[in-house]
Parts: structure tokens; sequence; C-alpha cells
């Protein structure tokens, strides 16, 4: 388990771009100036800046990605023969869940934007992390 979780942990981090972060030192979080009264607000996603990232954006990023990682694995433990079936059924309804959030809130974020563009890409990567995460789960 402790093997597992610091692939997890170093995960978060590359997708979450601690690297970047690291080397370029982007603003923690965005802002932009209100039209009207002139006053400046913070905004977490800027939007039309595709490669304009801030810590933060990242971070719910990398999270997200996390969260669906996570979700398949209760999802895997859901089919286990020696569980009792209402904890089987919490497990399948988490992993679920978990699941359809990150990857409704990865691809509006996505789409956000960049109109679709990486959309492809991060399901992608959400997908290509689970098979890594569940054959690396397996294993240890």
């Amino acid at each position: 388990m402790t093997v597992f979780s610091l692939v997890l942990l170093t995960y978060f981090m590359v997708v979450s771009g601690i690297v970047y972060d690291v080397i370029v030192e982007p603003p923690g979080i965005g802002s932009t100036q209100d039209p009207y009264t002139g006053s400046v607000k913070p905004v977490v996603f800027l939007p039309g800046r595709v490669n304009g990232p801030d810590i933060i954006e990242g971070l719910s990023s990398g999270f997200m990605f996390v969260v669906g990682g996570v979700g398949i694995i209760l999802m895997d433990l859901a089919l286990e023969k020696n569980r009792a079936k209402s904890v089987k059924v919490s497990y399948a309804t988490a992993g679920i869940s978990s699941v359809v959030i990150a990857y409704v809130m990865i691809r509006n974020h996505n789409v956000g934007l960049s109109n679709g563009v990486i959309v492809d890409f991060c399901d992608l990567g959400l997908l290509s992390f689970d098979l890594v995460v569940l054959v690396g789960y397996g294993n240890y």
C-alpha cells in the first residue's frame, strides 16, 4: 500500500504540473478586472488562455484525475467475492460517482479552456492512468 500511495502522489504531482510551477513560477491564482466597477476579482481558470495556467488550475485538474483513478479502484474493490453485499454496493456507488464527477469536471474545464481540443488528450490520460493503477494495484 505504501508503494501504491507513493505512485499515486507522484502521479498527482506530475499531472498537476509541479515541475512547471517550480520552473516558471506562475501566479497562484489569476485575476481579472470587472469592466463595470473596476475592481479586481480572483479567477481560477483564465478563459481563452490555454498556455497560461495558474497553480490552482493545475492542482484542481490533477485532483480530478486522482479522483477518477480512485473511483476505478473502488469499482474494482466492489468485485471482490469476500465482501458483504452492502459494502460492494457502497464501493460500486462511490466508484461510479467518482469517475463520473471527475470525467464531467475535467471535460467541462478543458472545453472551457480550449473549445474541446484538449478533451481527448485528458480523457486518454485518465483512462491510461486508471489502467496503470489497476495493474499496479493488483500486484501490491
